[in-house]
């Protein structure tokens, strides 16, 4: 498989975007009108420059306005495009896409338009040239892939043949397996984007709203699916029209490009078996089977409040690390790690952002090969110096700079816990709260990373993913998504911050940088567990009177339920399929908070609909130490 992608798809000038696509790993760039026009450097240059990044030019697009035009204007739009392959030719490119006519002027027939197509094809073959034609969603006559390749078998050129773009065929709903009697060396390229399912006129859609395969909502696996079937084999290549991708780092929208290519067609390949050979194999996707552990970067100060808390919640201090000063913490299935190193990568996350849960162990069916797949997909491995006979535990960077181990039990890994750390004995821990594992990690970014790390969960492993939802905060929207296993074993909520007067971006503007925001630990009796936590000192935060008062009127619930909801401060939530318990600490170092929670009878949402109340209660609590009201 070839690899290819937009200059359209990324910010910066053309060098800029060259040196991001060579760096990400693809073979090709198609080169996107505009960033040639705009780029002070003649055809013959760039073309050199290209090549000198070690790439090769794709395409060279987007020629409009052609087909089925009266005259003066077909005159014009054949003198348009001799010029064209004038510069493809100093460019050092042989193919040239043609979009379907937009114009208001243009004439309907497949006839006259396949005439056309003749004749501009052996303008082209007289050069070398190439010239694919693609269907608009929105063309005025051509907006089906099926009425360009009728244009197409009709215009009987070897130099003209058919451009499918995922986005065009996907976005007017138009049955995939119409391509799988295209021959495949009929198809001169293959364009691919996702996007999201909002009801919208397509142009602004595919202007504004684009993004990679496996970022957005279109079927792409299964329109990869028919295109391999055609037997096409040349390169797949990214055209990609997106606002924040057009003011973010072009390396990193580059490498998620990169990755969402080898992704799809890993899905394509196990879908389809005819597409095995068009990449090198990769390790199946990983099936997280929970949170091994979580680790604290924390100074020695901060650890005795963590600790302090914690034992609070009911876990105790069970083990210390042989070599290192990292404490073991632990209730039910729940591990929690303190490191207060004073030197290592540890050290350096307190250093820049206090105290923080800077990395995630999670438990998988092989360690070995999901870091495998992480560095195919372009994953950047993790490993520090470790005391002899200690284990080395797989590990990779994650969201925000920090580290996401894999541990298994297939391999001495799973002996991490005797090989590594000296039991302790803990007299000083309240009762055990009943807390039984952790239900889910919630992480908070910028909104404009949202589809970059969604992607990165969603190509390393075995997860789906939940329709986005806006969180109402007081002082704005936080977008939010789910990536989460079919057995619910791993949960992590995605929460995308667009302004930092939002709890979530206060807590990003805190710290640095995104992180974990909080940590969701379950319990198989939310009543038993507050007496207890109760009892041990706890003090949930604080939920209005009204809250109640409303939930008792709109769930119908019985006045002695809502009462013991009422005294626990306990969030309630149902759906069709069972209920739902919340309970949160408050604030803890600058935005960092606990969540407890019950599930009953296959409730799989995470109470969306509590979250203005639990935000507004929560930004009441900071209010006293600056943080701003909404």
């Amino acid at each position: 498989m070839r690899t290819s992608i937009a200059t359209v798809s990324i910010s910066g000038d053309l060098r800029e975007k060259l040196e991001a696509i060579s760096a990400a790993g693809f073979d090709g760039v198609e080169i996107f009108e505009n960033d040639f026009l705009t780029f002070d450097a003649s055809p013959r240059e760039i073309g050199r420059m290209v090549r000198d990044a070690g790439l090769e030019i794709t395409l060279f697009q987007p020629f409009r306005d052609f087909e089925g035009m009266p005259e003066p204007q077909r005159s014009r739009a054949f003198d348009r495009a001799e010029r064209k392959f004038d510069v493809m030719q100093e460019l050092g490119t042989e193919l040239m896409l043609v979009c379907s006519n937009v114009s208001t002027v243009a004439l309907g027939g497949i006839d006259r338009a396949a005439a056309d197509f003749r004749d501009l094809g052996e303008r082209a073959a007289k050069r070398g040239i190439r010239v694919g034609y693609e269907a608009l969603a929105w063309g005025r006559h051509i907006n089906d892939h099926r009425d360009a390749w009728e244009i197409v078998c009709r215009a009987d050129h070897p130099n003209i043949g058919l451009i499918l773009d995922s986005f065009h065929t996907l976005a007017r709903k138009i049955d995939v397996n119409s391509i799988r009697s295209i021959p495949g060396d009929r198809i001169f390229i293959v364009q691919l984007a996702d996007a999201p399912m909002i009801n919208m006129d397509l142009l602004y859609l595919s202007r504004h709203f684009r993004n990679m395969p496996g970022e957005g909502d279109l079927p792409v696996v299964d329109f990869m699916r028919a295109v391999v079937a055609t037997g096409y084999n040349g390169p797949l290549s990214l055209e990609i029209f997106n606002d924040q991708f057009r003011g973010g780092s072009p390396k990193l929208i580059s490498m998620d490009g990169h990755r969402s290519l080898i992704d799809l067609m890993d899905r394509v390949a196990s879908a389809e078996p005819s597409a095995v050979g068009t990449l090198s194999k990769i390790p199946q996707r990983s099936r997280a089977k929970g949170v091994e552990f979580i680790e604290f970067a924390t100074g020695q100060q901060e650890a005795d409040a963590l600790a302090a808390f914690l034992r609070v919640l009911g876990f105790r201090a069970v083990a210390r690390h042989k070599s290192k000063a990292v404490t073991l913490f632990r209730e039910g299935g729940i591990n929690i790690l303190l490191n207060t190193e004073m030197k290592g990568f540890a050290h350096s996350s307190f250093a820049v952002h206090g105290t923080s849960a800077y990395a995630v162990c999670l438990k998988v069916d092989d360690a070995a090969s999901a870091l495998e797949r992480a560095r195919a997909l372009g994953a950047e491995p993790f490993e520090q110096a470790v005391a002899p006979g200690e284990l080395t535990i797989p590990a990779i960077r994650g969201v925000g700079g920090g580290l996401l181990y894999f541990i298994d039990d297939k391999s001495e890994l799973r002996d991490v816990w005797d090989v590594d750390f000296e039991p302790l004995a803990d007299d000083t821990a309240p009762a055990d709260a009943g807390l039984t594992r952790i239900d889910h990690i919630a992480q908070t970014m910028q909104a404009e990373e949202l589809p970059s790390w969604l992607l990165f969960y969603m190509s390393i492993f075995d997860v789906t993913k939940t329709p986005l939802i806006d969180i109402v905060d007081p002082a704005g929207l936080v977008r939010s998504q789910v990536v989460e296993s079919e057995d619910g074993a791993f949960r992590i909520t995605m929460n995308g911050a667009e302004n930092r007067r939002t709890l979530a971006g206060h807590f990003i503007a805190e710290r640095f940088g995104s992180s974990i925001q909080h940590l969701a630990f379950a319990t198989d009796d939310i009543f038993a567990t507050a007496e207890a936590l109760k009892a041990n000192g706890f003090a949930p935060l604080r939920i209005p009177l009204n809250y109640y008062d409303d939930v008792e009127a709109r769930f119908g619930l019985d006045p002695s339920f809502a009462d013991r909801l009422r005294e626990h401060d306990i969030l309630y939530d149902r759906d069709e399929l069972g209920e739902y318990f919340q309970l949160y600490s408050p604030i803890f170092a600058e935005g960092f908070f606990f969540e407890i929670l019950e599930r009953r009878s296959g409730y799989r949402g995470y109470g969306a609909p509590n979250a203005p109340f639990r935000i507004a209660a929560q930004k009441r609590h900071l209010r006293p130490e600056g943080m701003p009201s909404a």
